[in-house]
């Protein structure tokens, strides 16, 4: 079978289109032919070699979309439209590729009216803005802000929390032309950061409440800023680093208002928690509460325009591989 796979991490230069056996069905996996794959910067941080634990060579692909071809019992017939995440493309070869033999346990059967390309976007983003959510404590009425819009956590922490009743569900962009972009498709929370302080916007819409939620996905200075709008008691869930792994914090903005930061490991979370994320976002799919956007879809070949394109291009929206 096809698949794109990391040589070596030495970056985009490492990923090849190789030749593999087709995987083999062994108890308690599911044959899936992949239809469509999910492109994130977790394929670039390991790409890079800066992620712990992962060893090459290896297929990369996180999470993915497709049809059952063996293996998937009653729960998941042959044919069934499944979408799935885990430790794939991380700890063990993943998405990039025509087949992957996946855990049962790790499928979610599609909803009718979710196409499949959108369906491969959806578990990474969603499954880990849900969970965070939830751990954060949220219920309807509690103010939210998940910064970059465009970006996968961001926006789907934003939709996710609108759609679950928050009073405020909020994010921001550093272009304004994703500001209008967002405009445009609904968002009407975001703070433009090319005009506005993250802090000002936060206030303005909130009308000096503050944030009682902040799901930070790009760590750097905008996790800082962040710490600063946070309401009497609130929460910062840090889980991702896109824009960097260090930041200077100023701890009177955890002090004075008695707030909270802790990290998230999707890795690390049990079972129960993913399966309960699952039935909010599928419930909300199927509602059409919560839809997923695609911004660009690339070819298996292409995958190193693809992943340039999610890093260099920033765009809004998800970035899938079609097999």
């Amino acid at each position: 079978m096809h698949a794109m796979r990391a040589e070596t991490f030495s970056g985009y230069q490492g990923l090849k289109l190789v030749e593999l056996p087709k995987p083999a069905v062994t108890k308690g996996k599911v044959l899936v032919r992949i239809i469509a794959a999910g492109v994130t910067p977790l394929d670039y941080t390991i790409l890079s070699g800066k992620f712990h634990g992962s060893k090459a060579p290896l297929v990369l692909g996180n999470e993915g979309a497709g049809v059952v071809e063996q293996g998937g019992g009653t729960d998941f017939p042959v044919g069934s439209r499944v979408m799935f995440f885990g430790t794939y493309g991380a700890f063990e070869d993943g998405t990039d590729s025509e087949w992957v033999a996946v855990r049962k346990e790790d499928l979610c059967l599609i909803p009718d009216n979710v196409d499949d390309v959108s369906a491969a976007g959806i578990p990474v983003a969603y499954l880990t803005a849900q969970v965070a959510l939830t751990l954060a404590g949220f219920r309807a009425g509690k103010t939210v802000l998940a910064p970059a819009i465009g970006g996968s956590i961001g926006n789907a922490v934003t939709q996710l929390a609108r759609a679950l009743g928050a009073k405020h569900a909020m994010s921001s962009t550093t272009n304004h032309a994703k500001a209008e972009q967002a405009k445009a498709l609904g968002f009407n929370e975001v703070v433009d950061t090319s005009s506005e302080k993250l802090g000002d916007g936060v206030r303005r819409i909130t009308s000096g409440y503050g944030a009682d939620i902040v799901i930070d996905g790009i760590g750097g200075e905008v996790l800082s800023e962040a710490l600063g709008v946070l309401a009497l008691g609130g929460s910062l869930t840090t889980l991702g680093y896109s824009a960097s792994r260090k930041t200077t914090i100023d701890v009177t903005n955890l002090i004075v208002p008695q707030a909270t930061i802790r990290g998230l490991n999707m890795f690390a979370q049990p079972k129960a928690a993913i399966t309960d994320a699952w039935n909010v976002i599928v419930s909300l799919l199927k509602s059409g509460a919560i839809k997923p956007i695609v911004a660009k879809t690339f070819p298996l070949v292409e995958a190193v325009d693809a992943l340039r394109y999610l890093i260099e291009g920033r765009p809004f929206g998800r970035v899938i591989l079609t097999i």
